[in-house]
């Protein structure tokens, strides 16, 4: 019987979207293509998200990348806020699956310097659940096992109890080799109808 739903944060509770960012911030077709292959498109962006690196050498690594680009690199960090938008029904879809009498929990890849920047807005339904790990916090990345593992044991969750959802598939395969049930997230309706299958109506 399944009792906790974990969900994964980016494209599953909240838009991300940096290159529409880039486009705010006034960068032109070449420029959004030159600073998301040297940021958010390169294995260093992942680095952000296990939190070992400083800031500093994330930005250097990225700076190497464009050196030429080093204003506009500076840039979107410090307004990466402007990449991530929570979902209309982000909040509902929680609180109805709380209602159901289901425990909610997060687990996500979700750098420091992120997470400053939009837990008080994108972020705000964080409230509504009972747990959440970020990456950042464990020096730990999906799909590697022990990420899974920590959450479970923090929460003193079984596996075969909770379902995951997040949008890439190997985050998906990581959860099943911990023993957890998974769903890739597509649609929000895709999911909830998924989600039927292990009893859940929310």
């Amino acid at each position: 019987m399944v009792k906790n739903i974990i969900l994964d944060v980016g494209k599953v509770l909240v838009a991300w979207e940096p290159e529409d960012a880039m486009k705010k911030l006034g960068f032109d077709d070449k420029t959004v293509k030159v600073v998301a292959d040297a940021t958010v498109n390169t294995p260093v962006w992942l680095e952000t998200d296990r939190g070992v690196w400083s800031d500093e050498q994330i930005l250097q690594a990225f700076y190497e990348k464009a050196p030429e680009y080093k204003k506009e690199i500076d840039l979107f960090w410090n307004h990466l806020e402007l990449a991530i938008k929570q979902f209309s029904y982000t909040k509902e879809w929680i609180s109805n699956m709380k209602k159901e009498g289901l425990q909610v929990y997060i687990l996500s890849n979700y750098g420091d310097w992120t997470y400053r920047r939009t837990k008080d807005n994108a972020l705000d339904f964080l409230p509504l659940t009972d747990g959440a790990i970020f990456s950042y916090t464990v020096k730990q990345i999906k799909p590697d096992l022990e990420i899974y593992e920590t959450l479970l044991n923090q929460y003193r969750l079984k596996p075969d109890e909770c379902v995951f959802i997040d949008d890439r598939m190997e985050n998906i395969e990581g959860a099943e080799k911990a023993g957890i049930h998974g769903i890739c997230f597509e649609t929000i309706e895709q999911v909830k109808e998924d989600l039927k299958k292990y009893g859940v109506n929310a």
